[in-house]
């Protein structure tokens, strides 16, 4: 098991972990990354000097990944925790919180200066960890995300 950069030949497996995750959870598929063009081309997507992504490996197989970007319409100061997704024999096994650290890391490596994220009600134990990362409740979205169907919104100063 170990945590990497993200490479171009694991978008298939990241795709079909994001997707298979919303039906598995049956989240909204619609206003969610479920229909990003990028969840199709995450390695293309993260290619840029302030932006990384990462993925948890296991003997060859993509089983989890979470990334760092400028958020879209904001200030070059506040980056976007985005698409963090393990699959179901990867949660509760301190795999998020391993992906968590090194993201944050990463972003204040980078000159962000806050952490924004957006996610869905139904997934409480992604939110537990939030907090636990000194994330807080918005009460209204920033940036241009276009996930409309993400109603609870966190921020971290990092």
């Amino acid at each position: 098991m170990r945590i990497r950069e993200i490479q171009f030949g694991d978008n298939s497996q990241l795709e079909a972990l994001i997707k298979t995750t919303f039906l598995e959870l049956e989240l909204p598929l619609t206003g969610t990354v479920y229909e990003d063009v990028e969840t199709t081309q995450m390695f293309e997507s993260y290619q840029d000097d302030a932006a990384i992504y990462l993925v948890v490996e296991d003997h060859g197989l993509v089983k989890g990944g979470a990334g760092i970007k400028a958020l879209a319409g904001e200030e070059t100061s506040v980056c976007e925790l985005q698409k963090m997704y393990l699959a179901p024999d990867m949660r509760g096994k301190g795999y998020g919180k391993k992906l968590m650290k090194v993201c944050l890391e990463a972003a204040k490596s980078m000159g962000y200066k806050q952490c924004y994220l957006e996610t869905l009600s139904e997934l409480k134990a992604a939110q537990e960890l939030y907090k636990r990362y000194g994330f807080e409740y918005l009460n209204t979205a920033i940036g241009n995300t276009g996930h409309s169907s993400c109603g609870i919104r966190m921020i971290k100063t990092l």
